[in-house]
């Protein structure tokens, strides 16, 4: 059973790690998924992989001291996220116009209710494995300040860990393009800051990533070989019920294809 640490418990020895997170709503969450999904069922998608990051953090805690939570906004999203995650997972209003500025609020919150480092994950990684986590958490609980980055395969990052709030690392960065996680480490190397970098992950943001996931979920194609993959149970059982259409208009496609050689 993992051990989650309560969230009025005396939280100074523990790290708190944050799902960066927004509500499944159609025709506005995870919109890029668009098609070969549906609107609707890029939301449902949303819910998995969200249930699955918290799975990752319930995981990860059998090892380490660790209290989760979701970050998210706008504050009128937060009956979704008691419906729909585990009620180990607090919740954290982090609502900004700036990607950056939700960043930090999380961070600071986090640390602001006493935990010894603060873990952002993104809700995009569904097949994360927890060993990563552990890794992250425990370079931040080695003594001295630190940033742990884990860079996504599309440049940006899919974790952040600090021990302190470190304003600087999400200014000036140019959010959602393929600059993220190297500006982020300028700006670590210019507050004189050491970075412990993780190994890269995905995540599941288009057509071509979430061909990755199905792959490893379901061909037997590990994104990482030498590091066992998340369960990812909830999105596997989703993408179970859609296969069917989905492998459909993957066999059009390539039809497709083949007559427009010929």
């Amino acid at each position: 059973m993992p051990i989650v640490v309560p969230h009025d418990a005396d939280a100074s020895g523990t790290c708190g790690v944050a799902i960066m997170a927004k509500a499944s709503i159609p025709e506005q969450t995870k919109t890029r998924l668009v098609p070969p999904l549906t609107f609707d069922e890029a939301a449902r998608r949303n819910t998995a992989f969200l249930r699955d990051a918290a799975d990752t953090i319930l995981a990860a805690a059998g090892e380490a001291a660790i209290t989760g939570y979701v970050a998210f906004g706008p504050p009128q999203a937060k009956p979704f996220f008691q419906d729909n995650l585990p009620p180990e997972i607090g919740l954290i209003e982090a609502s900004y116009p700036s990607l950056g500025d939700c960043l930090y609020s999380a961070v600071t919150q986090i640390l602001q209710r006493g935990h010894g480092a603060a873990v952002l994950l993104n809700a995009d990684s569904p097949t994360l494995p927890s060993s990563v986590l552990r890794e992250a958490i425990a370079a931040l609980m080695a003594p001295g300040d630190r940033m742990v980055l884990g860079p996504a395969t599309d440049g940006g990052y899919y974790l952040i860990g600090l021990k302190r709030g470190h304003h600087r690392l999400f200014e000036d960065i140019a959010w959602s393009t393929e600059q993220v996680a190297r500006q982020t480490i300028d700006r670590a190397t210019e507050l004189k800051l050491p970075a412990h970098i993780l190994p890269r992950w995905y995540d599941v943001d288009d057509a071509g990533s979430l061909e990755t996931l199905r792959a490893e979920l379901f061909d037997g194609r590990p994104f990482a070989p030498d590091i066992p993959a998340g369960e990812a149970r909830h999105t596997r059982a989703l993408m179970q019920t859609l296969a069917p259409r989905l492998n459909l208009q993957r066999r059009q496609a390539t039809d497709a294809l083949g007559r427009a050689a010929e």
